[in-house]
């Protein structure tokens, strides 16, 4: 199988790597797992329309590489694309790329991708703004914007940005008050944090067990100060999150959340951060993208 590969040219590990010699490094990894690729760097204004050329070339795999914000981005595409395209993840995080069972060094993450099969997946909209994983306020959108600002700050290392933006994040949220409406009722909460879910997730490693569940899960960290948030991420490590006693879950097939001080606030998508006013409606989209996955069929 050929395939062809869309890089995400401003990516960290592109950058830490240099481009050159990380598309040699993909080549050889694909050659490695008996197939062949063609690595195409682009700027991450261009990511969408080179991802759709190698998705209209039917004799080869599309691939995109890059983390979740670039999956993210490139969302509309994977809703219009005509068959699966595979993701070789290339963040920090990179949630959807463990879903899909791709982890680790790039060479076995590139192994794993060659004996994939295809799967379906659920995707998010906020007021028609996608998005594959999580989105939520509060403590998760300000843990994004202190993320961005320390890899500015420490791109030698990406464990010790991740460790000085989750300390300020924890150091500076400030609780807010969010009217949550479901198909299940209605509540007001004072939270730290809200979180809403593309299915749920389980574990230290927020994996989720299956990607066409067909509902959202609604996390909510409960208002207490830096002690509950210290303890909430110490819970969110040692992956007891869920019997925290500051957290708060459920499940639903449709979301609305307002913020009661009526002022747009930060929202986090897929780890992108943007400023959101009014009411966010969160609809979900079942199975709506194919993707290659290197796990069971049925998630």
């Amino acid at each position: 199988m050929h395939h062809v590969v869309v890089v995400n040219a401003r990516a960290g590990t592109v950058l830490e790597a240099g481009p050159e010699a990380f598309a040699e490094r993909i080549v050889a990894a694909f050659v490695a797992s008996g197939s062949t690729a063609e690595v195409r760097l682009v700027h991450p204004r261009e990511v969408d329309d080179a991802l759709s050329l190698a998705i209209e070339e039917t004799d080869s795999m599309p691939v995109i590489a890059g983390g979740d914000g670039t999956i993210n981005g490139v969302l509309p595409v994977l809703l219009q694309a005509s068959r699966p395209v595979a993701i070789l993840p290339l963040g920090t995080v990179n949630v959807l790329g463990r879903d899909l069972g791709l982890a680790g060094e790039l060479e076995l993450q590139i192994a794993a991708l060659c004996q994939g099969q295809p799967v379906v997946m659920d995707i998010g909209s906020v007021n028609d703004r996608l998005f594959h994983s999580l989105s939520g306020m509060g403590f998760f959108s300000l843990m994004a914007r202190h993320r961005e600002y320390a890899r500015r700050r420490f791109p030698f290392s990406r464990t010790v940005a991740f460790i000085v933006a989750a300390t300020r994040s924890i150091l500076f949220t400030r609780a807010i008050t969010v009217d949550i409406q479901t198909d299940g009722g209605r509540r007001v909460v004072e939270a730290d944090a809200v979180l809403v879910t593309v299915n749920s997730f389980e574990g230290a490693e927020w994996r989720r067990s299956r990607l066409d569940g067909g509902v959202f899960e609604v996390h909510i960290l409960n208002a207490g100060g830096l002690y509950s948030r210290s303890k909430a991420a110490l819970s969110v490590v040692s992956g007891k999150w869920r019997t925290s006693p500051n957290l708060t879950s459920f499940t639903a097939s449709e979301v609305t959340l307002t913020r009661r001080d009526k002022r747009g606030g930060h929202i986090t998508f897929d780890g992108e951060v943007e400023r959101k006013a009014g009411p966010l409606v969160y609809k979900l989209l079942p199975a709506a993208v194919r993707l290659l996955a290197s796990r069971e069929r049925s998630l």
